[in-house]
């Protein structure tokens, strides 16, 4: 019986296209591919929100909803 650590996957990242809120009070931010709306108001607290970048782990989205 052999006890050694499992095979691990490697997590890809890269930069990608988020926006984030611009109040102070709110931490609220979204990847770019997962907005639903191309209004740039915050979900949470009604702020604008702003165009920035971050470098995240790859998730795609397959939405129907999602236009590149």
């Amino acid at each position: 019986m052999a006890f050694g650590k499992k095979n691990q996957v490697e997590v890809k990242e890269e930069e990608t296209k988020i926006w984030e809120c611009s109040s102070e009070d709110c931490n609220c931010w979204m990847r770019d591919n997962f907005r639903t709306n191309e209004e740039n108001i915050c979900p949470l607290c009604g702020s604008k929100m702003e165009q920035t970048s971050k470098v995240l782990q790859v998730v795609e989205n397959n939405s129907l909803y999602y236009k590149s």
